[in-house]
């Protein structure tokens, strides 16, 4: 994380809306729908649990992100490297882990991004 100093965990908040995509100054740090990622410190959430599975689109639905799937499917793959940042599994004390259901302020989410800054 380039944008503060310390540990930070990337959130996909489940319930609530959020300020980012996964995306802060243009580095892709996690993935999520827009306005649903947000991050905070340790101190900032509770709770523990497993995540859901995330839900993906079925391909059988024509909407612009399978189009351009199957278009890119036509074409022979370019290996451009991971399109975020690699993550932590665990936050440095062990008590957060990735995939982990928090509360953040209230807030369901699931932890998406663990990273020093």
């Amino acid at each position: 994380v380039r944008f503060a100093a310390g540990e930070w965990v990337g959130l996909e908040l489940t319930d609530a809306k959020g300020v980012h995509n996964g995306k802060v100054m243009g580095v892709p740090y996690f993935e999520c729908q827009a306005g649903m990622g947000v991050f905070a410190q340790l101190a900032q959430l509770s709770g523990s649990g497993v995540a859901p599975p995330a839900v993906t689109p079925s391909a059988s639905v024509s909407t612009p992100s399978a189009v351009r799937q199957a278009a890119m499917a036509a074409t022979p793959e370019v290996d451009e490297g991971p399109t975020t940042l690699p993550s932590k599994d665990k936050t440095a004390d062990g008590s957060i882990s990735l995939g982990q259901q928090v509360m953040w302020t209230g807030k369901k989410s699931i932890v998406r991004y663990i990273g020093d800054v």
